[in-house]
């Protein structure tokens, strides 16, 4: 017996009514993962598709999980963010029809002492409960700093400043000179917009992005054609 099926004889049984509704939101990221060093902070977004025919408003309900004290979450729905420990009803979600919301992010101060955790968004519709979503997330704090960069031939720093407006920079030591690594950068939907190589006589590359649309991009570094890691840069007017 399929699922509906199960569930539609539990309704008759139990005299409910056989309603099923299908989620109407799907969360593209399945997991978010917190993982650094005690008393880093550390920003995630979250990417959220309205799969319906239908303008949708979504109400944070609860929160699920372990967040502790010396931790702090903000929500942020583009630039409002929210501590959703004092101000749960103010994050309140509209998505336009067939949407694939980019202005949700999550914002998780690691706090004081070794942990792991975890905790979820429940988020409702303000039409009907059974209509609803969760956003889960993971973290993990160590007194060591994670470095998911880390490559025996480059050592390679955060972009700064990010959000840009005018130019990016990454800082970068390529301990073996005859390493080939380069940085690319594409666009929130994967389009390529610019390459550049490491030169190895020096220490800094310089991104102009006062031409680039305002929104996320992603910069990846590749040595020796392997793609190392893959970081999110933020560009703004």
């Amino acid at each position: 017996m399929n699922k509906f099926l199960l569930k539609l004889t539990l309704c008759l049984f139990l005299g409910l009514p056989a309603i099923v509704v299908a989620q109407q939101v799907q969360v593209l990221s399945e997991w978010i993962e917190f993982s650094g060093k005690i008393g880093s902070s550390q920003r995630k977004t979250v990417l959220l598709h309205n799969e319906s025919s239908q303008p949708k408003t979504y109400l944070l309900r609860n929160i699920k999980g372990s967040v502790g004290s010396s931790q702090k979450m903000r929500i942020c729905l583009g630039d409002s963010c929210f501590d959703p420990k004092k101000d749960l009803a103010k994050v309140v979600l509209k998505l336009a029809p067939g949407e694939i919301y980019t202005d949700f992010y999550l914002e998780f101060d690691l706090g004081i002492a070794e942990t792991i955790g975890s905790f979820e968004l429940v988020f409702v519709s303000n039409e009907s409960l059974r209509d609803s979503f969760v956003v889960e997330a993971k973290y993990t704090v160590t007194s060591d700093p994670v470095n998911d960069a880390a490559h025996q031939d480059i050592k390679l720093g955060e972009v700064y400043p990010n959000p840009s407006n005018r130019i990016a920079q990454l800082d970068y030591t390529l301990v073996n000179p005859k390493a080939k690594a380069r940085i690319t950068v594409t666009s929130f939907i994967g389009n390529p917009v610019a390459e550049f190589e490491l030169d190895p006589t020096r220490n800094s590359l310089v991104i102009p992005v006062a031409d680039f649309q305002p929104g996320i991009y992603f910069y990846t570094l590749f040595v020796d054609n392997k793609n190392v890691v893959t970081k999110k840069l933020q560009v703004k007017k």
